[in-house]
């Protein structure tokens, strides 16, 4: 059987017909893949930036990796950030002399209750300068289970730069902050849970 040769006549080639259709197939293919994969990203972007700024999230320009730290827990156990890697973290700074933050614990402590077991925890960072007692008897009269760690020196809070209290740090489980909040907070509302699901899912 012999081969079809094309030869190139003096004027225009005629196109390949079904090479042509079959290109500009491939290609409405290929763009529209890549429509939806760009418009699914950013969608999602917006979807977080929608649910974090709800909630009075302050979003970074860059997210950078979380200070790390290790603190005494009220057991006088040594327990660092690391600890929690691959986790999703809400790091909390508070006193049991701030009475803001004696009214946003308890609904800490049920969004604790909630999202414990997919991966998420709370890890809340005592100011107090009296050592654990104090911290110990307002854990126990608040009912509250999640870890508290004390930072009687201050070095934590002045490595994450808090400048009152109470004030929170999201922290993504690549270990990177996806956000801070200054400031009381309603966590049994459905914009703490968007926030959380948000994070959980990423």
């Amino acid at each position: 059987m012999r081969a079809k040769v094309s030869l190139v006549h003096s004027g225009t080639q005629k196109p390949n017909k079904t090479y042509s259709t079959m290109s500009w197939s491939v290609l409405g293919k290929t763009l529209g893949m890549l429509f939806g994969l760009v418009f699914g990203l950013l969608s999602g972007q917006v979807f977080a930036e929608d649910s974090f700024s709800s909630f009075g999230v302050d979003i970074p320009k860059t997210r950078l990796e979380a200070p790390a730290f290790t603190l005494a827990d009220l057991q006088n156990n040594n327990v660092g950030l690391s600890h929690y890697k691959g986790k999703v973290v809400l790091l909390n700074f508070w006193a049991t002399w701030c009475e803001p933050c004696r009214e946003e614990m308890p609904s800490m402590q049920r969004l604790w209750d909630r999202y414990r077991e997919q991966g998420f925890v709370i890890v809340a960072v005592a100011a107090d300068k009296g050592g654990s007692k104090p911290v110990i008897s307002f854990v126990e009269k608040l009912a509250l289970d999640y870890p508290i760690l004390v930072d009687p020196k201050g070095d934590v809070r002045n490595r994450y730069e808090v400048v009152g209290l109470p004030m929170s740090y999201l922290i993504a489980r690549d270990g990177k902050m996806s956000g801070r909040i200054i400031g009381i907070r309603d966590w049994d509302s459905p914009e703490a849970d968007a926030v959380v699901t948000r994070l959980l899912a990423q």
